[in-house]
């Protein structure tokens, strides 16, 4: 299979393996429809589902994760054959070569006509022959250069090339959901050949500014939420997209260490401005990556597994930081 097969086949697997999160924030959108028609205690249910289903979806992105490539499985994958012409108009044209009128024919003078007709139907199998053979060529083709494409990428990835890094990550577009929920990335191959992804985060517009609750009448309460317990919703929701970004480059790149740097806007105590500055930086190794149980896990608190730079208060949120820096790790390989 090609990786454009594996890609198909992942989607198809991340789709059966689908977190109840997101199946019922799916659930919640299509209800959306029949919003204005619930009576007022139902709508007041509803947004407090809404609310803590968003909430569970921002503190879960690490939970999900792409299936690991085997790039030299896929480097030694077996070449697609070349299909040949199948001849299946053979009945027809022995037909033709052995066919001897009757007493009838001769009779009505039918042997022309019989002739022309098993004559068609020897040429209409021939241009079907051809037909299904120019068909199973066109798929040969395609499925070829997937193959010759496929081998040439994993073959540049086992030998470590840089760019074909950035092309395979660009190849299985692991960072969908991601982006959906509000966060962009940057990849940069640095000179040992590590790879850092800068994620963008875009807390004050993911992170609800709002808690809603149902009061014992099932009437919706809504208040402003503490700024403590924001800080610890973006604290949580940065580290489960680093762990998550983390997961899936270690799971397309076959090596051991990969670095992520989350940026937000935060106070640059030097210009007294908000700027994009980096507010987590965490080099994670594939083998403690993989010891944890990353249903369990508080992401914050896992942090503390992998060499990080992270400044934190609850009642001040993120500082800026110094990323880490590339030359400082030894890159290994899986």
């Amino acid at each position: 299979m090609g990786w454009k097969g594996t890609l198909r086949s992942m989607q198809a697997s991340a789709r059966r393996a689908e977190r109840n999160s997101h199946r019922r924030q799916r659930e919640l959108e299509r209800q959306h429809k029949e919003y204005a028609r619930m009576e007022a205690l139902e709508q007041a249910a509803y947004e407090v589902e809404v609310y803590e289903n968003h909430v569970e979806v921002l503190l879960s992105v690490h939970k999900d994760c792409g299936d690991v490539i085997n790039w030299k499985s896929l480097l030694n994958s077996v070449e697609p054959r070349e299909p040949s012409l199948d001849v299946t108009a053979e009945a027809a044209t022995d037909a033709l070569a052995t066919y001897a009128p009757n007493f009838l024919a001769r009779l009505f003078r039918l042997e022309a006509r019989q002739r022309r007709a098993l004559s068609r139907k020897v040429e209409e199998g021939k241009a079907e022959d051809l037909r299904r053979f120019q068909t199973a060529h066109s798929d040969w083709l395609q499925a070829h250069a997937n193959w010759a494409d496929e081998r040439e990428l994993a073959h540049r990835i086992i030998n470590g090339d840089k760019q074909a890094k950035l092309d395979a990550i660009e190849a299985f577009e692991p960072f969908t959901e991601i982006a959906h929920l509000g966060s962009g990335i940057e990849l940069i191959v640095h000179e040992s050949g590590l790879v850092e992804a800068r994620l963008a985060i875009h807390g004050t517009h993911v992170i609800p500014s709002e808690i809603k609750s149902l009061l014992k009448s099932g009437k919706l309460s809504t208040k402003a939420m503490p700024i403590s317990r924001f800080n610890e919703l973006h604290q949580d929701y940065v580290c489960s997209c680093a762990v998550r970004v983390g997961r899936e480059l270690l799971a397309i790149l076959p090596d051991d260490l990969v670095m992520v740097t989350a940026l937000d806007n935060v106070l640059n105590s030097s210009t007294g401005h908000l700027e994009e500055l980096p507010i987590l930086s965490v080099a994670f190794s594939r083998n403690t990556l993989d010891s944890l149980n990353l249903d369990a896990i508080d992401p914050s608190e896992a942090m503390k597994n992998f060499v990080h730079n992270m400044a934190f208060k609850k009642t001040q949120g993120f500082s800026a930081v110094v990323a880490l820096d590339a030359r400082s790790f030894n890159l290994q390989r899986a």
